[in-house]
């Protein structure tokens, strides 16, 4: 099967390829973004005034996809703030810190710490929590506070945020620019993710071991940088009863959560609804608990925070994803217009004509995506890019046959290891900030074991494609 290529095909190659620059040069996307999405408009239309629309339109569109994305993350920042300013999270993670009396358990307690809370709060929140309330214990028990950044990083905004098995932010990405079902990226990431964390967390657990018994990197006083809370003065109203009860109910009811996923096979949005609810319910409650008869609108306060964090975090994201939708049915719901007979979205219609002239094979498919994802990641943000990688490994999963899912897997974390905050620099201020070290040497400690874990996982997906 085989469709001739147009002009649309080629403007929509070149500027996916301008994109790519754009992000190796450190730029931002969203102008090439707009100016795609107009030249592809003006090009199917024939129409200025139809061209300019169709650029609001497409914003539209990504907003309308994203939305759910968007919505869940900003409930559980706004949850997680009130959680943090009455002193629930600390009680809630407390039991833990009787546990840390090396530095061995301290990076790996704070790690898995870190992964698990990320899965469900995302890292940041969770950075705030962590580094707050475990620093001190860390350090006290020998771990230096650069490596309870290293943990921090490659725990949280390494292995949770490139799975994202629970909130499903970036499979959500990532899917519908590869045209698949969430369940299926999920699915393709779970032996990726696996490798890529062993690898990196081993090495770099083994490369800190070194540096300490040669003095390389010694243990050393740090001002330890806590949360900035709003309003301090609620960590009292609570009694310490009170907060004991909610510290247990709060992981009690988000674990229901994950068992009903289970027995009731809820995935994407479903699974997303089910915690976003129950977050509701937790602000919700907490919030009466607290304000008494303020709550009202105190609940719509933090609400108000969780939405400014959503949308800060998602502005970026919104052009690129809006000019990556185009690729395939966000075509004619944007545009209006039909692709040629025979079209299967111009994203495919690439990879089939790719396939048909370049001799590609899985080794190459895998690699490149690995390279892709980790050249979307420079940004800094980690999720601007990744709607690029679905696309591409849809482009050569179509030319190669398979392995679609396993392509779109890879460059996704790629993608989120480098730039959602354990390469780049600008991304990893929030844990070097908490943590009091420099954000330019944590990149220089994250960086060896971060690209030895991409070459691991390379080759693994290469094997299971």
């Amino acid at each position: 099967m085989s469709i001739e290529l147009n002009t649309l095909h080629y403007v929509y190659l070149l500027f996916t390829l301008i994109i790519l620059g754009v992000m190796i040069k450190k730029r931002d996307t969203t102008l090439v973004c707009i100016l795609g999405i107009f030249i592809l408009a003006l090009i199917a239309t024939s129409s200025l005034s139809q061209s300019i629309m169709g650029v609001f339109n497409s914003f539209i569109y990504a907003i309308v996809e994203l939305m759910g994305t968007i919505l869940i993350i900003s409930i559980i920042v706004g949850m997680s703030t009130i959680l943090t300013n009455t002193g629930i999270n600390e009680i809630m993670i407390s039991p833990f810190t009787k546990l840390i009396k090396s530095p061995t358990l301290a990076y790996w307690i704070i790690g898995i710490l870190m992964m698990i809370i990320s899965w469900f709060f995302w890292p940041s929140p969770a950075v705030a929590l962590i580094g707050a309330v475990m620093l001190p214990i860390a350090v006290g028990a020998g771990l230096p506070a650069l490596g309870v950044a290293v943990a921090m990083n490659l725990f949280g905004h390494g292995i949770a945020l490139s799975g994202d098995f629970i909130i499903q932010g970036a499979p959500k990405l990532t899917a519908d620019a590869a045209g698949l079902a969430v369940g299926e990226v999920i699915s393709a990431s779970i032996p990726l993710v696996i490798t890529m964390g062993l690898v990196t967390t081993i090495v770099a657990f083994i490369l800190l071991k070194k540096d300490l018994k040669s003095g390389k990197l010694k243990l050393e006083k740090t001002n330890i940088n806590k949360i900035e809370e709003d309003e301090e003065n609620i960590r009292e109203v609570l009694s310490i009863k009170t907060k004991k009860i909610l510290a247990i109910v709060i992981p009690v009811l988000f674990a229901v959560d994950v068992i009903i996923m289970f027995i009731a096979n809820l995935q994407g949005g479903d699974a997303t609804a089910l915690i976003g609810g129950t977050a509701i319910f937790i602000l919700v409650v907490v919030s009466l608990l607290t304000y008494k008869g303020k709550a009202l609108e105190e609940i719509t306060k933090h609400l108000v925070k969780g939405l400014k964090f959503g949308f800060e975090i998602f502005g970026p994201v919104i052009p690129i994803a809006a000019f990556f939708y185009l690729g395939d049915e966000g075509f004619l719901k944007v545009i209006g217009e039909l692709l040629p007979q025979g079209s299967e979205g111009l994203v495919n219609d690439l990879g089939i004509a790719l396939a048909s002239i370049v001799p590609l094979n899985t080794e190459v498919g895998a690699v490149t995506l690995t390279t892709v994802g980790a050249i979307t990641g420079l940004d800094g943000s980690g999720f601007s890019g990744i709607s690029l990688a679905g696309s591409v490994a849809r482009l050569f999963g179509a030319a190669i046959g398979k392995g679609v899912a396993t392509l779109t897997a890879l460059g996704q974390v790629a993608g989120i290891w480098v730039g959602g905050g354990t390469i780049i620099p600008w991304a990893v201020i929030p844990v070097a900030a908490i943590c009091g070290v420099d954000p330019f040497e944590l990149t220089r400690r994250n960086f060896k074991p971060v690209v030895i874990g991409l070459i691991a996982t390379t080759i693994v997906a290469i094997f299971i494609m």
